[in-house]
């Protein structure tokens, strides 16, 4: 008996031997000294003092209205005796040139009045924002009179694999600096789950907090693979489910910013696509649920030149597979404008290899603004003819055509319109151009009828 259990002793200290043996290179669970005593240490002194704090004010008028939370009202009435008042923000930014090139979010320095700009060392900064957007909640700042800062190096955070390591430094709370630790845990992720829908999200459990926006997402190697944005919480603290901007789309903005531009440009897809599901896949005869299928494409479209039609489908971008609607736009938006890409797609069922021009949206440095003058509700109206360039910038429908509302200024400003707004009939006339408006606006009426597209829905107002 106990030469048996000895025999069987041996065999598995054996097994167990030839197991770490044979696999030496595959990460193990510390057990010695030494190994448990490793630290993230290192990479926090090289990274951290790149990590900035930001306060960031802002002037807001509120204005008073007693229609205020009515989910139908409210979008027309919104006069009310306006009152001013400061808004503040606490976050945190990035060090991306010795010169003083920082990157944060949108959301912590847009529109803001004025921002200060902590170093880790306790200097400071005053930061002006050179260039932002909204849609991508990225902002680039210039901190005024700064040189020789610690610049932290960027990733190819294509070259991100899910579990790998990841360091999330900025100011939680405004309690200072502060450090945490997590994995990759996702890539592009996107969808009405996360805050902000759109875009391509690298997902960490690394804990991230409210003032955590804008700070940086570093590797093992000390270099920055995102920008931490948003969280998934019902409670507002960290719930192990974070989101951050890769590094790849922070490069293109801190070349464009560097370049001198102060509004982001990206290549124009002018399509809209539909995820590849199961059900999808099968009607197109492929193996299985991989790319986007193109459902609309405007004549204008970068994809339309190739030949592309609705019902094809795009497999990869620039050797990346394109694994979502949100995906195509964000492998879009890391390419710079006026390059080629390959573009691998499945054309009327055959696959094929293309070569894709990336354009800017046509008409973006024609827009004809106009303004309507008349002594009736639609005087100071700021309008203009929809262009390729206005339907990306206001997310028109591909087949928008007509007038888009720019401004609304004097007499129109009380009518509860917004920027986007596009006018399609007054008094019961289309109107398709902005001519036909200006025309329509001189003639007098005791009754205005007015139909508006705003986002797809059609809204109907009389105004006297």
């Amino acid at each position: 008996m106990k030469r048996s259990a000895l025999i069987a002793a041996l065999l598995v200290f054996s097994v167990s031997t030839s197991a770490r043996t044979g696999f030496a290179q595959v990460p193990q669970v510390p057990e010695t000294r030494a190994e448990i005593q490793l630290s993230f240490s290192p990479v926090v002194k090289e990274t951290a003092p790149s990590v900035v704090n930001i306060y960031a004010s802002r002037v807001v008028e509120e204005r008073f209205s007693p229609f205020a939370g009515d989910p139908f009202f409210s979008q027309f009435f919104r006069s009310g005796p306006a009152r001013q008042r400061v808004q503040r923000s606490l976050g945190s930014g990035v060090i991306v040139s010795e010169d003083g090139l920082v990157v944060s979010n949108y959301h912590v320095v847009g529109e803001a009045s004025d921002i200060r700009v902590v170093l880790a060392d306790k200097r400071e900064y005053k930061g002006e924002v050179i260039l932002a957007d909204k849609e991508a909640d990225v902002a680039v700042l210039r901190l005024d009179g700064a040189s020789g800062l610690p610049a932290l190096p960027l990733a190819d955070s294509d070259a991100l694999e899910v579990g790998d390591l990841v360091l999330a430094i900025g100011n939680p709370f405004g309690v200072g600096q502060t450090v945490s630790s997590g994995i990759v845990s996702g890539l592009a992720r996107s969808g009405s789950a996360i805050p902000g829908g759109a875009g391509s999200y690298i997902q960490t459990d690394a804990a991230i907090n409210p003032g955590n926006s804008g700070g940086a997402l570093v590797d093992m190697s000390g270099r920055l693979v995102g920008i931490n944005t948003s969280i998934l919480s019902r409670s507002g603290g960290s719930n192990g489910i974070g989101f951050a901007i890769p590094a790849n789309l922070v490069r293109e903005f801190t070349r464009q910013a560097e370049a001198g531009q102060t509004r982001f440009i990206h290549p124009w897809s002018g399509v809209t696509t539909q995820a590849v599901d199961d059900a999808v896949a099968e009607a197109l005869g492929l193996d299985r649920p991989e790319g986007v299928v193109l459902a609309e494409l405007h004549p204008q479209s970068p994809f339309a030149a190739l030949g592309l039609t609705a019902g094809d489908v795009i497999m990869s971008l620039d050797g990346q597979p394109v694994l979502s609607p949100s995906d195509l736009e964000y492998r879009l938006s890391i390419l710079p404008v006026g390059s080629k890409v390959k573009l691998s797609a499945l054309r009327a069922g055959e696959p094929v290899e293309l070569e894709l021009s990336l354009i800017a949206a046509p008409g973006s440095e024609e827009t004809q603004r106009v303004e309507i003058r008349s002594s009736g509700p639609l005087g100071g109206m700021v309008v203009a003819d929809v262009t390729p360039a206005l339907i990306d910038e206001y997310g028109l429908s591909l087949k928008a055509s007509g007038v888009v509302l720019l401004e609304a200024q004097g007499a129109s400003a009380r009518l509860g319109l917004q920027r986007g707004d596009r006018i399609v009939e007054v008094n019961n006339m289309e109107i398709t151009t902005a001519e036909d408006l200006q025309k329509v606006a001189r003639q007098r009426s005791s009754m205005w009828l007015l139909t508006v597209d705003r986002g797809g829905r059609l809204l109907r107002m009389r105004v006297r």
